[in-house]
């Protein structure tokens, strides 16, 4: 599974011009789930997510994570993120898990997160959706599983 993180002072998620997901600091987290993507890699992303220091201590180095500051989760699946794009100018999908697998990997992703964590957004599965944010940073990584 792939995680592109961003630390965010606020984001939310439109679908068909309705706001379905909204949070304040934390982190937004576009989701890619891979081809042989199972449970153990959807547990290890969110293990990931709530402890990565990515917010500033203090002394203003990156030393909390978003367990230690409380802030929002925003997760939004996207599957170009598993994109193929060694060669040509086209990207290839074949590396992508199957629609079916992946969404279900996602919800699990979703509720195990709301389980573990105050805060946490969604973006719709599959959904033709309008993603908005604040980079706070700006902060960015990539985190694969």
């Amino acid at each position: 599974m792939i995680g592109l993180l961003q630390r965010v002072r606020e984001a939310s998620v439109t679908v068909q011009g309705e706001t379905i997901a909204r949070i304040g600091a934390g982190l937004l987290v576009l989701v890619g789930v891979q081809a042989g993507d199972g449970e153990a890699q959807a547990q290890r992303l969110l293990e990931r997510l709530l402890g990565y220091r990515v917010f500033a201590d203090a002394q203003g180095r990156m030393n909390l994570s978003l367990r230690d500051t409380g802030g929002g989760l925003l997760l939004v699946p996207q599957f170009t993120l598993a994109a193929d794009t060694r060669s040509g100018t086209r990207p290839g999908f074949s590396t992508a898990a199957a629609p079916a697998l992946a969404h279900a990997l996602f919800a699990q992703l979703v509720e195990t997160a709301r389980a573990q964590h105050g805060e946490v957004g969604s973006g719709r599965f599959g959904a033709d959706m309008q993603v908005a944010l604040i980079n706070d940073g700006p902060v960015t990584f990539w985190l694969q599983v």
